[in-house]
């Protein structure tokens, strides 16, 4: 079904509530049909906006359940619509019979994400709000909950529609200036007023990026691995992380014959953490299956903890160079933590290298049975990614930052123009195609494509 189709298609209804045994469960229509089916279901013959009207709710049977209607009258209602609420008791069974009632008197289902496309359609939300809601929703975190609700509110928007009126005004500038030209005969290209404004859009490019990121990191998080020859503390370090005893732990070699994954919070960053089977050459065919998943986790992973035992192995390049042999160790290089496990047995570990050998910047020193070093791995693995604690974060996702990331080209682009070759017109193209890469983001300028697919990864009810 097309956006436009959906939004020809007058009236919805949908569970707002989550499916199951709960004391509220609440129906939600929207569209033009919405009040006269709440009449209808209530029995009454009108309803007074925002006002809760406490009645039954009727079928032809007779009384399907009782409960509260709300009405909300358009503009004034979450889609811009006419919507009613009909707050009847949870259950599947109730929920269910009422809404099957909506549908009998001329309502349809409502599909995924559909009232919140028809609020971005009647301009009740843009297109970061309405991700915002989703995010909200599906937060696993109080730094993920706050950053979606202010989103939600419309930070995030203002500052790019700062943007894009700063980008809209310079562009009419020159664009002015070219069909208007000063009688003074002095060059509006060269007399540093544009490029001091594009430097200020540029900075301000930059800094909505890194909140950007830091947003990102927030809503998407960083998948983790543990990886590392048999019997080397990856399951024992997977516990301490989790504070939990997640894994099987014993002196037995190979014990981890499968991936196990764990969700972690540290310090607002979500951590998809993932401990894998031993690396090494076995005729066991279970462990080789184990083995291959767990080559499969480390090519996927954004973070590799390489544990290691450090009473065993002396030399931890030599030993991560044959255990990734099949990799490509320089892009593994780039996200390797080297865990130095069972520290708390030695008195001095040797650490003399050469200092040029990136793996011993990326190391540090733990121990999975006293906790000693826990800390400092979690202060470094946050440092690797660029996590810092979140303070007035925003969430954003992945194609925001590739919008804001095209726009910031486009800005560049235009400077080029602009100092090097002195040309106007390209100026002002190059800020045009900025403004459009900005537009993405709220929606402003986003094909239907785009939309459908963000919306309908909505739960039904939104």
């Amino acid at each position: 079904m097309t956006i436009t189709e959906i939004i020809q298609n007058p009236t919805i209804a949908a569970i707002a509530t989550p499916i199951g045994q709960g004391g509220v469960g609440v129906i939600r229509l929207s569209g033009k049909d919405a009040y006269e089916i709440g009449c209808k279901i209530s029995q009454t013959s009108s309803l007074t906006p925002r006002h809760a009207h406490f009645t039954k709710f009727m079928g032809d049977a007779g009384v399907i359940d009782e409960g509260v209607v709300i009405y909300f009258k358009a503009p004034h209602s979450f889609t811009g619509e006419d919507v009613v609420e009909i707050q009847g008791h949870g259950g599947v069974v109730l929920q269910n019979l009422l809404l099957a009632r909506c549908f009998e008197l001329g309502a349809r289902q409502a599909t995924a994400g559909e009232f919140s496309m028809r609020a971005f359609e009647n301009d009740k939300i843009d297109l970061v709000q309405a991700e915002a809601i989703s995010d909200a929703i599906s937060a696993t975190s109080i730094a993920q909950a706050t950053s979606a609700i202010r989103s939600l509110s419309g930070e995030f928007s203002n500052k790019i529609n700062d943007l894009l009126d700063k980008l809209t005004n310079l562009r009419l500038y020159i664009e002015a200036s070219i069909d208007f030209p000063d009688e003074e005969d002095v060059d509006f290209l060269s007399d540093g007023v544009i490029e001091a404004k594009i430097d200020e859009i540029l900075s301000k490019l930059d800094e909505i990026l890194a909140t950007a990121h830091q947003g990102q990191l927030l809503r998407d998080g960083v998948h983790v691995v543990l990886a590392g020859k048999p019997n080397a503390g990856k399951s024992s370090l997977l516990n301490r992380l989790a504070g939990t005893e997640r894994a099987i732990v014993t002196d037995i070699a190979g014990t981890t014959r499968d991936t196990l994954e764990e969700q972690l919070n540290l310090d607002g960053l979500s951590v998809h953490l993932t401990d894998t089977a031993g690396l090494r050459q076995t005729d066991d065919k279970v462990e080789q299956i184990g083995i291959h998943r767990a080559k499969e986790a480390i090519h996927r992973a954004d973070i590799l903890l390489m544990v290691y035992d450090v009473t065993a192995e002396n030399d931890p390049v030599s030993l991560a160079k044959s255990l990734f042999e099949t990799e490509d160790f320089k892009r593994l290089n780039k996200k390797l933590i080297m865990v130095a496990n069972k520290s708390d047995l030695l008195n001095n570990v040797s650490r003399e290298t050469d200092d040029t050998n990136v793996l011993y910047e990326n190391l540090i020193n733990v121990s999975c049975e006293t906790g000693e070093g826990i800390d400092r791995l979690i202060e470094y693995l946050k440092q690797k990614v660029g996590f810092h604690p979140p303070e007035n974060s925003l969430i954003a996702r992945t194609r925001h930052i590739d919008a804001l990331k095209r726009a910031k080209a486009h800005v560049i682009d235009a400077k080029e123009q602009l100092t090097v070759f002195f040309a106007g017109e390209l100026v002002a193209e190059s800020l045009r195609s900025s403004q459009q890469a900005l537009g993405e983001i709220t929606g402003q300028m986003s094909a239907d494509e785009l939309l459908g697919k963000i919306f309908s990864s909505f739960c039904i009810g939104k």
